[in-house]
């Protein structure tokens, strides 16, 4: 059975659900899930809805056409539809730290994420080792002050080739160009601690410590041209205290990053994320 999920958002205005529900019906679904909000602040109404096809007759690009005709047009609806049986494909982008990558392929490994992971882009060749031994294409694209233009292409050419669909930066630390931004915009997704901008720097944990922080954190957002700005998907912290050391900071820290980016990865992959107005509504 043909499962698909609709994520919707416009002016907010009578007659949205009713119009949409009624699609659903006369396309002979069976809606599974509904969910929406309104902002009244910018009176925006947001929906994700998901439903099964009982006929199996109807092309998924019809419905597309006969939506944009029906409804989307008449609301001036900002949407997407999606297939959920296709699994959208993830580029992994990576340096020398290797915490949330064994993380995110042991996850893919046991099938928990929902993704595809085609290819992992590095600007080292210091992870190799482990894509190898998930059996993932690995490439090395140098990124330095005289290599950017070069490397920017090689990254966007193996992304075609690979037919990406979204990235995650599993601490990869390099800063992602604006084209590449511009190709995927809400579709990059970083992870960073959460002390940003209080501790920033190469040795945040460190700088926390001799402040005496009570709690880390970790933050997942999408990526955009301000850097560390951009919508925010997934946070979580945990609590220190005086009795912990520099390297427990950093074991939490670490561990918040794993968890956050997965979490962060799973509802980007679930689309279950819309963003507007640099925020994002985030539907359970």
């Amino acid at each position: 059975m043909q499962k698909i999920t609709f994520l919707i958002h416009c002016k907010d205005q009578k007659g949205i659900i009713a119009a949409v529900t009624n699609f659903i019906l006369k396309i002979e679904g069976n809606i599974t899930y509904i969910d929406q909000h309104v902002d009244v602040e910018q009176n925006v109404f947001f929906m994700r809805l998901e439903c099964e096809l009982t006929n199996q007759s109807i092309a998924f690009e019809d419905i597309k056409t006969d939506f944009k005709d029906s409804i989307a047009s008449s609301f001036q609806m900002s949407w997407e539809l999606y297939n959920q049986e296709q699994k959208p494909k993830m580029a992994l982008f990576v340096s020398k730290y290797d915490h949330c990558l064994f993380d995110i392929l042991g996850r893919y490994s046991a099938d928990e994420l929902g993704v595809e992971i085609p290819v992992i882009i590095s600007n080292h060749n210091d992870l190799r080792s482990i894509a190898e031994r998930f059996d993932i294409p690995f490439h090395c694209v140098p990124f330095t002050k005289d290599s950017k233009e070069e490397g920017e292409k090689q990254q966007i050419a193996l992304l075609k080739k690979y037919d990406i669909n979204f990235i995650v930066l599993a601490r990869y630390m390099q800063i992602i160009t604006p084209k590449l931004i511009a190709l995927y915009e809400n579709k990059i997704i970083n992870i960073h601690h959460s002390f940003l901008p209080a501790f920033p720097g190469a040795k945040p944990y460190h700088s926390a410590f001799k402040r005496g922080v009570k709690i880390i954190g970790a933050t997942s957002h999408y990526v955009t041209e301000e850097l560390d700005e951009g919508p925010i998907i997934e946070q979580d912290i945990a609590r220190v205290s005086h009795i912990h050391s520099v390297d427990d900071f950093i074991m939490k820290g670490r561990d918040l990053e794993r968890i956050v980016l997965a979490r962060a990865i799973k509802l980007h992959a679930e689309r279950k994320t819309m963003v507007y107005s640099n925020k994002t509504v985030v539907f359970s």
